[in-house]
């Protein structure tokens, strides 16, 4: 077998520094405008003292005559910002990988309209794994400050120091910001590959420095520690979502990651506790200046109501909770007042808060697929909500769903159990995991529990199984099989509910 013929080398082209950006765009163009193929460039890195020596790299602040004259390169829009972020990914190739998709992109119109090409995919995956790491350096870095043991950084006016591992060169293109955000503080940011100082009017960079250059934790971190103890919610924890947004490998420069282990191994102890507790008297202080209003500020139930028409005038006037102040109106439930059988919702929805109606929306509309096929009469059942208003955000003028509160959820809790007290059903279903924590009074894994009965400790039997509002949001391919697992949830209801 013949040996692979061998690249010939034009051209070696020597960047100032890894970021260096200005110095690989005018070189690019350079080598461009002399037709350089690029296998035969050769992209090299060093730092000014290493290129003099070699005599390799010439004096990038001053271009030369033929740089001066070298035209300009027209590229697609999407070029300059993908070449911006992917210049600075850890990858020793990219020069290389960019300037071949710039010598393509001359050349080749089509590619200019190919989003699947593989050079401008692996340059996208580059440039997104660049802008991924600023954020979360923009996230992650926690100052400290300085004690009299760094008498150089005092002298230099340095009031507060930071330590931060990047995955890539970002740390030029990241310090604007630390600039704007703490613009009247003094502070460094020292990584391994390079320092970032602060003065109060500009940045200035240097090489890079070792961890022990930054201070260690002081008393104020002690209480940073206490807050986020104090504030961590253990039945809103999702740890493989915080996992992807703060990854296992920033977490030892992280003052509180040093918490996240004990915090969440007693997560579900703490959860299970916060649910036995008792709820029936609030333990907030109200402020001074707030006690004559006492009267007014009293939760308005203070007698159970004795019928159905009663609750909803009870319920109108509600305000245990902020989403009351928002909504249209309350929604409360309504059905046959003595039924079987009672479905609960999550809350009301857009068409539901101008109605004053529950489930008569898009998922109320597949609800009643639903029953038809079911052979249910919809008189025949009661519907409700495990939450009597609608809780919404706006975007335009749309106003957008929102999930309630665990607090909000909780704080309508007794208008549910009012209402189950006086339709006395004797089974219900819980639609989603907002009524079936309402219903049973924990945390539920509606997809592993749908289907199945539970008995609460008063008799009420209870069925699990999905909102519709879940089948709605289920791409067309899926939506009917997942209609039909969901009719087979309900038809044991049927079976065992509504003999």
């Amino acid at each position: 077998m013949s040996p692979m013929p061998k690249v010939e080398v034009k051209r070696e082209v020597w960047l100032g520094d890894e970021a260096d950006l200005d110095g690989f765009r005018r070189h690019a163009r350079e080598c461009l405008k002399d037709g350089i193929e690029p296998s035969q460039v050769e992209w090299r890195v060093a730092t000014r003292a290493e290129a003099e020596l070699f005599g390799n790299m010439p004096n990038s602040d001053e271009p030369t005559a033929a740089h001066e004259s070298t035209t300009l390169v027209k590229v697609p829009a999407f070029f300059v910002p993908l070449s911006e972020h992917a210049a600075l990914h850890a990858d020793p190739g990219r020069f290389g990988l960019l300037y071949r998709l710039l010598w393509r992109l001359a050349d080749d119109n089509a590619l200019r309209h190919n989003p699947l090409d593989a050079d401008r995919q692996q340059a996208e995956h580059m440039a997104r794994s660049v802008r991924r790491d600023m954020h979360k350096m923009t996230a992650f870095v926690r100052f400290r400050p300085l004690a009299g043991a760094y008498g150089e950084a005092e002298r230099e006016g340095i009031q507060h120091v930071a330590w931060f591992e990047p995955e890539h060169h970002i740390v030029e293109a990241t310090a604007p910001f630390f600039a704007r955000r703490f613009a009247q503080m003094h502070w460094a940011i020292l990584t391994p590959e390079r320092s970032v100082h602060w003065d109060g009017e500009g940045l200035t960079f240097g090489p890079g420095a070792n961890r022990g250059d930054a201070p260690p934790a002081d008393a104020a971190e002690q209480l940073w520690l206490t807050y986020y103890a104090s504030i961590f919610n253990p039945a809103r924890l999702k740890l493989a979502m915080m996992q992807k947004e703060m990854p296992r490998r920033y977490w030892k420069n992280l003052p509180e990651a040093a918490l996240i282990r004990p915090l969440t191994a007693g997560a579900a102890q703490r959860e299970h506790t916060m649910i036995e507790q008792s709820a029936a008297e609030s333990l907030r202080r109200r402020p001074a200046a707030s006690k004559a209003l006492a009267v007014v500020r009293r939760p308005i139930v203070v007698h159970a109501p004795g019928s159905l028409a009663e609750l909803r005038s009870m319920t109108e006037r509600c305000r245990e909770c902020p989403i009351g102040a928002h909504a249209t109106q309350v929604v409360n439930g309504e059905g046959n007042e003595s039924a079987p059988l009672m479905l609960v919702g999550e809350q009301p929805g857009d068409r539901e808060d101008l109605r004053g109606r529950p489930f008569v929306g898009p998922a109320g509309q597949l609800l009643n697929r639903a029953l038809e096929q079911l052979g249910w009469p919809r008189d025949r059942l009661y519907l409700t909500n495990a939450v009597k208003h609608f809780k919404f955000e706006l975007r335009g003028k749309r106003r957008i769903h929102k999930t309630p509160a665990q607090q909000e959820a909780a704080a309508c809790l007794h208008w549910l159990e009012r209402e189950i007290a006086l339709v006395k059903p004797d089974a219900a279903i819980a639609l989603g995991a907002t009524a079936a924590r309402a219903l049973l009074g924990r945390a539920v894994p509606v997809v592993k529990e749908r289907g199945q009965w539970f008995t609460r400790e008063d008799g009420l039997r209870v069925l699990i199984t999905l909102h519709p509002s879940a089948l709605l949001r289920m791409g067309a391919a899926e939506h009917e099989s997942a209609f039909r697992q969901w009719l087979a949830d309900l038809a044991v209801a049927a079976r065992d509910a509504l003999r």
